[in-house]
């Protein structure tokens, strides 16, 4: 009874869990925790076994992210959440894909814990504001304000995504050619004036550790990363033979088309496209091996 309990509510708790975080690691490990508390708790004390399952991760996600805050301000370089791979029921449900589109967690690491708990339970899984007090041990005025603060706060930063999937990976595939083919004009029709390319590395992968602006800039870095010789420095400073054959496919990732280089199976990067009346305002290129292990190559 406790493990089918549990196993039927499992997919919720990291859902709840990767979105209050940003990290797929640290959501496993939250729900691992979640398990143990299960696991020692007297049935007959729980009424409700989704509603006690969603409290304990919540409440431990929000601690975990409390602390992760503090370590992700010495973070080298820009700091990107850890993408995952998702398959297509998550991309046919538009509430869940734009939840865990890399953009919304992008804005969602601007809001305080609290507020980021309240806004994934109430915008994304429907929570009432009652059951969300009860939850974050609350009152209900008070989580009405939470939910309010968070949701005016997304909506004055969250990007305007384009909603033609065929039209993004049309645009993403565009990008891969004229990023490996050289050329600079396609690349730049491609690209919004303003495009930003944000790079998340660790310093463990070569990749600018500050923001790139402007579609010279951006067009600049991608030509030179994408040369032989940009490529076989890449690799080497990944810790690979200059020469090592890799896959380049677009493959479905936070509910959307990206961008996966991968050798052996293994992903190494990640690039993935933020596109507004078909052009390109914003480019993730996630690099750092520890934060790839959730990247399922196709």
């Amino acid at each position: 009874m406790g493990v089918e309990a549990f196993l039927e509510h499992r997919s919720v708790l990291v859902g709840v869990a990767y979105r209050i975080l940003g990290s797929a690691a640290d959501a496993e490990d939250i729900v691992q925790e979640a398990w143990v508390r299960w696991s020692e708790v007297e049935r007959g004390e729980v009424a409700d076994a989704r509603a006690f399952l969603v409290r304990v991760t919540t409440n431990l996600a929000i601690d975990r992210l409390r602390r992760l805050k503090v370590r992700r301000e010495s973070y080298v370089g820009d700091w990107l959440p850890e993408p995952v791979s998702t398959g297509p029921e998550v991309a046919e449900r538009a509430e869940l894909a734009d939840s865990v589109e890399l953009a919304m967690l992008v804005v969602l690491e601007t809001l305080s814990p609290l507020e980021r708990a309240v806004f994934v339970l109430r915008e994304v899984f429907g929570f009432s504001h009652a059951e969300i007090g009860e939850t974050i041990g609350r009152a209900e005025p008070a989580v009405r304000q939470l939910a309010r603060r968070a949701r005016e706060h997304v909506r004055e930063r969250r990007p305007r995504f384009d909603v033609d999937r065929r039209e993004r990976r049309e645009v993403t595939e565009r990008f891969i050619g004229a990023c490996t083919g050289g050329d600079l004009r396609a690349l730049m029709e491609l690209l919004a004036k303003d495009v930003t390319l944000v790079s998340d590395s660790g310093g463990k992968a070569r990749a600018p550790r500050r923001m790139l602006v402007g579609v010279d800039h951006v067009c600049r870095f991608l030509l030179a990363v994408t040369r032989p010789e940009g490529v076989a420095a890449f690799l080497a400073h990944a810790g690979m033979p200059p020469d090592t054959a890799f896959d380049l496919e677009i493959s479905e990732v936070n509910g959307g088309p990206a961008i996966v280089a991968s050798t052996g199976g293994t992903a190494f990067t990640v690039i993935s496209l933020l596109v507004v009346d078909g052009r390109i305002e914003t480019i993730y290129l996630l690099a750092n091996p520890e934060k790839l292990a959730h990247i399922v190559s196709e």
